[in-house]
């Protein structure tokens, strides 16, 4: 303010992200709590009650791979080793998915490096017959839940053998059976989907729960909010989840965060006991999920979880994230690797070896490379085999209006 008691020119806030290209990767704004010192309240508590658990991270964990605290001891070691197997099959998949697109054979991929505990973990904890609306980058609980990666990749190349028919774009999977909603490209929209679904189970009196995913950018959506009024509203039987991998396309996270602190706090505001979870943490990811879908399975409404972790690849096959971020930054994550850190505390707990690890890397590589074969047999974007183009016209109506016959007549299809 002026002397004279005038205000001076407004300016406007942009938040700016701690380091840019060429400089230290910056992580001091992610305040880490020790390991098993988070509290695990009751499933039935009251969302006032545990307002706190929205601004810590609850981890099991700890820096010498050894499981602790009130939210350890859910997994057996043979579970663990299936989660362990889950992860590295969805590396390897990326790996190859990735080299596919460089070669020409699909236009676009999207890799998971870094985030293969959110979903690989969070898929053992639901039941058969609930429903997932994810993002692009859950294809975890595909893999998790067994669906063939053949077809994943025959999806990916759109070729003769692809389930959709062409009618999605690479990685846009979706399987009815298998829990896992078609997958959209307009961002956020199949979060208040989600809610829908969840609010229909409970209008049907069926048992069947469903999960949100969204990421920390997509928040900034209206569908987001809009989800979490009808969430809270109606005490939808859903999971509502928010994985802040810290980036968007080349936005970080403070933009879509705002003035909130952090992504799960936005669940306070609702009503909705909101958690933030350690997302590279295989078994901390299972037990907060675990925590939440039985809220919701008890019909004691909506949980958002919040899970911290890092987009360590690029957002797709179409970004250069060093044009945004420095290139190490990725090396200097707090959280480290989700693999590592469970293949540490297996080994820790005598019932895996880095011996045993390298052979189960071999196994899997020669598994998923077969099932490239396998898909490459049926084409390619440039080779091989298409969906027919009768395809566009069968599934849509369970009568074919007249102008779709007279359009298919003339395309002779």
């Amino acid at each position: 303010m002026s002397d004279d008691g005038e205000f001076g020119p407004l300016s406007l806030h942009v938040p700016e992200p701690a380091v840019r290209p060429g400089g230290a990767p910056d992580f001091s704004n992610v305040e880490l709590d020790e390991a098993g010192a988070i509290r695990r309240p009751e499933v039935d508590a009251n969302p006032e009650d545990i307002r706190d658990l929205a601004f810590s991270i609850i981890r099991v964990l700890n820096r010498d791979g050894e499981a602790v605290g009130p939210w350890a001891g859910l997994l057996t070691d043979d579970q663990l080793i299936e989660g362990l197997r889950h992860m590295m099959t969805l590396r390897t998949f990326d790996a190859r998915m990735q080299i596919a697109q460089r070669q020409g054979k699909t236009s676009f991929y999207m890799q998971h490096l870094g985030e293969e505990a959110v979903s690989c973990a969070f898929r053992k904890a639901l039941a058969p017959g609930d429903m997932n609306f994810p993002t692009y980058r859950q294809a975890g609980l595909l893999i998790a839940d067994d669906y063939p990666m053949v077809e994943m990749m025959c999806q990916i190349y759109s070729n003769e053998r692809d389930p959709l028919k062409g009618r999605q774009l690479p990685i846009m999977y979706s399987s009815k059976e298998h829990g896992f909603f078609s997958i959209s490209g307009n961002l956020a929209t199949q979060y208040i989907q989600a809610v829908g679904w969840a609010m229909a189970s409970a209008i049907k009196h069926d048992t069947k729960i469903a999960a949100g995913w969204i990421g920390d950018g997509s928040t900034a959506e209206s569908d987001f909010h809009a989800s979490l009024v009808f969430a809270s509203t109606y005490k939808a039987p859903i999971v509502l989840n928010i994985v802040n991998n810290q980036w968007a396309i080349s936005t970080f996270q403070g933009i879509a965060r705002g003035g909130s602190g952090t992504f799960a706090a936005r669940g306070l505001g609702f009503g909705i006991p909101a958690l933030r979870v350690d997302g590279n943490d295989y078994l901390a990811v299972f037990a907060v999920a675990k925590w939440a879908i039985e809220r919701a399975r008890r019909n004691l409404g909506p949980t958002l979880i919040e899970y911290v972790t890092y987009r360590a690849g690029a957002h797709s096959t179409s970004d250069d994230p060093s044009a945004y971020r420095p290139k190490t930054e990725s090396d200097a994550w707090p959280l480290g690797d989700p693999v590592i850190r469970l293949k540490n505390h297996l080994i820790g707990r005598s019932v895996w070896s880095d011996d045993r690890h390298k052979q189960t890397e071999a196994e899997i590589l020669d598994t998923v490379v077969a099932a490239q074969k396998e898909a490459e047999s049926f084409g390619t974007l440039h080779a091989g085999g298409k969906p027919s183009a009768r395809d566009m016209f069968e599934g849509v109506y369970e009568e074919m209006p007249p102008h779709l016959r007279r359009q298919r007549q003339q395309a002779g299809v």
